[in-house]
């Protein structure tokens, strides 16, 4: 039978590796308060030996002149100094886009392998990324409903229509009143202007239909 492992104890208990901890912070938040307040004294030991307080009560002209021309002189010193500081600056900067440009041609000498086109379905790259957890399948074209194309090379049948039938269909009491030259008379209650006259001439089809829809419009609104 094979041995069983034994789980291996840790050596430090949780709260021991707590109590650490809590100390390790404490340490270093000392260690930092205690950083400022060396930057502190060093900003104003510098201060006090760069720019020394004044005392000009009690001195001469003659010894505020000398003290002015000092002055000046350590003036003109820090501005050599900041000039030479700029130049440095200045001069590295270019080295460093000088070098950067240089990198950039270097990666461009060397040849990139060609890559080969390989097709890889949907599922596939899920399934990769995933593992067993991809479930959905991404196949869009299994859910859609098929669909029979319809034959549009079939021509489909146009009846001709007539206008002049659709007039007389809808035209109400078309069989009581007749244009054409006929021996009966009409008895309609209309006006004298809407009465229909005889004709010695015969009329044509577009005028006598006309007339018909006149007189049906005429009908309707007595």
């Amino acid at each position: 039978m094979p041995e069983q492992v034994q789980e291996r104890k840790p050596k430090i208990s949780a709260s021991r590796k707590l109590m650490l901890k809590s100390l390790m912070v404490a340490k270093a938040k000392e260690e930092l308060e205690q950083e400022i307040v060396d930057k502190e004294e060093e900003k104003e030991r510098y201060l006090a030996e760069r720019a020394p307080p004044l005392r000009t009560s009690g001195m001469s002209f003659d010894e505020l002149q000398e003290l002015c021309k000092e002055l000046h002189a350590k003036i003109d010193v820090v501005d050599e100094e900041r000039y030479d500081i700029e130049a440095k600056v200045t001069l590295n900067t270019r080295e460093i886009k000088d070098l950067s440009i240089k990198v950039l041609d270097l990666r461009g000498k060397f040849k990139r392998p060609s890559l080969r086109r390989v097709r890889v379905s949907a599922d596939a790259i899920l399934r990769s990324l995933l593992g067993s957890k991809h479930k959905v399948s991404m196949d869009l074209r299994a859910n859609l409903k098929s669909v029979k194309k319809e034959d549009t090379e079939k021509k489909r049948p146009v009846e001709d229509s007539d206008w002049r039938k659709n007039v007389e269909a809808m035209a109400p009491h078309s069989e009581e009143v007749e244009t054409r030259g006929s021996s009966r008379d009409i008895n309609l209650n209309l006006p004298a202007y809407a009465r229909p006259t005889r004709l010695s001439q015969p009329i044509s089809e577009d005028v006598r239909l006309a007339h018909h829809c006149f007189l049906n419009l005429a009908c309707r609104r007595s």
